[in-house]
Order: C-alpha cells, then structure tokens, then sequence
C-alpha cells in the first residue's frame, strides 16, 4: 500500500499566507490619499518576514505587482493615471541621479511607486527600466531607525522595511491627513510575532 498523501498546508485566502503566518488579525485599515503601486522583485514575494503584505492589506489604494523586468507597455499601464503625479520612492545617488522635474504641490493627487527589494535589485530595476528612471523622485526626510532589526539585518542606518518606508513617505505626501501611527504600532507585532517564530524551542 502506498503511503497517504502529505496533506497540504491551508493558506488564507486573503493574505495567501499558511494559517500560521496568517496576516489578516494584524491588518490595519488606513486612510491615505496618495495611490501606491509597489513593484515586489519575486525573491520578496517568497520570504515570510517580508512587509508588504501588511501594506497591502491595510492600505485600499494599495497595487502590488511582482517581476523582475516589465515591458514599456507593462510600466506604461502600471505607471500612470488620469490625473495623477507619478513619483518613485527612491534616493538620489550618484548611480541613477533623480532626473529634474516640477516641486510637489500640496495639493498634488500622486501615485506613489515603492520598489521593494534588496538594494542592489531595486537599483538594478530602476537601471534597466528609463521610462522607472525618468520619473520624478521621491526621497524620505531623515528616516527614523527601522522597527525591523529584531528579525532582518540593515546594513545602513536609513535602511527601513517596504512598509516603514511607505508609511513615512504617505505621510509627506498627504500631510496631517495621515495617521500612519496604528499600522506602524501593527508591524511592530508583526515583527514580534516573527521574532518569537525564530526563537529556539526551549530544552
């Protein structure tokens, strides 16, 4: 007699998540005004301590989409809206200087795109995609140390997760109309949660 099938994992619907890492009693629902699209390198996508599931499931105006290399149809259709000021969350450095473009306005209705991977794939991505490089920068104003260095190393003092990144650029886009306090207050038990998961088992 053969051996029975190895039952298969439940995943959440929802989060795609197995009922363990389960994300969903974390999510915290946030107002925003600024669209986010988030290009995920498929590496990201795989690893259990990665943020942007989080994001995704607290934000409604929230796009994620996996890949590695698009098409200029691909980005075109993923980059603009009607209506919308395109700007990529990205430092300027001297590998990939921010090309010149108008100051933001106040009242600027933007569609905010997030890079989320390793640095040196996200400017991999940045490098080998002009019409991602063309568009207008977004740089964060003195980011605070990241929540995440209980569960993954940063190598620079700037270094922050997808979703601590999203949140503080969210609020220099929207201003006093963002509260991201709450989901940052989530991702904290998101990585207590993931600290306790990589704790030996006591003996």
């Amino acid at each position: 007699m053969s051996p029975p099938a190895l039952a298969r994992r439940t995943v959440c619907p929802r989060c795609h998540r197995p009922g363990s890492t389960c994300l969903c009693a974390l999510a915290c629902p946030t107002a925003h005004r600024s669209e986010v699209l988030v290009l995920q390198h498929p590496q990201e996508q795989r690893q259990a301590k990665n943020s942007v599931a989080l994001l995704r499931l607290s934000l409604a105006q929230c796009e994620v989409v996996v890949g590695e290399r698009f098409t200029d149809a691909q980005l075109a259709a993923l980059l603009h809206r009607p209506g919308r000021v395109t700007r990529v969350l990205y430092p300027d450095v001297s590998a990939a200087p921010a090309p010149a473009g108008p100051a933001r306005s106040a009242d600027e209705h933007t569609r905010l795109v997030v890079i989320d991977a390793t640095w040196r794939k996200s400017l991999r991505l940045l490098l080998e995609h002009p019409a991602l490089a063309a568009l207008p920068r977004l740089a964060l104003a003195a980011p605070p140390p990241t929540r995440y260095r209980a569960i993954r190393a940063a190598r620079r003092p700037d270094q922050v997760s997808t979703l601590e990144a999203t949140v503080q650029a969210l609020a220099q886009l929207d201003g006093a109309s963002f509260d991201g306090a709450p989901l940052l207050a989530a991702f904290d038990r998101f990585v207590e949660r993931e600290a306790r998961r990589r704790e030996p088992p006591a003996g």
